[in-house]
């Protein structure tokens, strides 16, 4: 397919400028997805019309990588113009980025179509957050149709990209409001991170690698680091030791069998990306991601 080359040659590019850009990508898909289903909003700007959902606490000054989605929809516009959905392309984007870093391959289905109006507030209060626990996770997962196996693959997509210390600190410092350290928290994992984000003086919007093993690569090395108790996230540690998790055997069996990783990884993209899509007559297929077709 002509217009799946394109976007892998435009990756790549933007690849060599941005080692992050392939985690980053990946992420917006997810973003898009949770609040009103794959329809693209996350991408639309703030308009006499549209109330951006990038200023939303989950989005604002942390999702990233909108350069390179415009960059991706001109290129489409000149090879296949008025084909590619900006929903689509968030998807093949982050297939792809996948693929690239290492991880499995699957055929995106295609055919969305663009949303021509944004949920800041949905985006506000659907989105998974870095400090929810377990109960929370589950429950945000299963209202866009995700179950517990899709929120543990899912979530290992955090193999690869960077964090700032803003969502940890409190895990270091004061964890649930008790003054101390989140007693999951590996020793030694804890020391390196209180490293690189001091509890005072140190600046919050400093990048940490999700995985400090293989920071860009995507692999199985997220489940391992759950086991020894060095998963960045609380939200990440969660999953395997939030006491009687359920999601903790899916963990272990990951931590063993990268195949088994892929494979479901493989899966629970192609359902995610399958959340409340707009088809056939609804919505439209955007010119420019950044705003709708006949908006200001």
């Amino acid at each position: 397919m002509v217009c799946g080359v394109v976007v892998r040659r435009v990756l790549k590019e933007a690849h060599r400028a941005d080692a992050r850009i392939y985690a980053s990508l990946t992420r917006l898909h997810f973003h898009d997805c949770f609040v009103q289903g794959c329809d693209g909003p996350i991408l639309l700007d703030k308009s006499s019309s549209v109330v951006s959902e990038k200023y939303a606490r989950p989005n604002n000054n942390s999702a990233r990588g909108y350069p390179v989605v415009d960059d991706v929809k001109a290129a489409l516009e000149k090879a296949c113009p008025g084909v590619v959905s900006c929903a689509d392309i968030l998807a093949i984007a982050a297939k792809v980025s996948v693929e690239l870093s290492g991880g499995p391959r699957w055929r995106v289905p295609l055919g969305r179509r663009d949303g021509i109006t944004a949920n800041i507030t949905g985006a506000n209060s659907l989105l998974p957050s870095p400090r929810n626990n377990l109960t929370t996770l589950q429950r945000k997962f299963a209202a866009v149709g995700l179950d517990d196996t899709d929120l543990v693959t899912l979530s290992g997509a955090h193999t690869f990209g960077r964090v700032q210390c803003q969502f940890v600190t409190d895990r270091l410092y004061n964890f649930s409001k008790t003054g101390k350290p989140d007693p999951t928290l590996d020793g030694g994992y804890r020391a390196l991170l209180a490293a690189s984000c001091p509890r005072r003086g140190g600046n919050k919007t400093a990048l940490n690698d999700l995985d400090p093993t293989r920071p860009d690569a995507f692999d199985k090395n997220y489940f391992t680091n759950l086991e020894a108790n060095r998963g960045f996230l609380r939200s990440d540690q969660e999953l395997f030791s939030a006491p009687g998790a359920p999601t903790a055997a899916i963990v272990d069996r990951f931590a063993s069998s990268q195949k088994a990783f892929f494979r479901s990884f493989a899966a629970s993209m192609i359902k995610m990306g399958n959340v409340k899509v707009l088809t056939g007559g609804q919505g439209e297929v955007r010119k420019k991601c950044r705003k709708v077709n006949n908006g200001s």
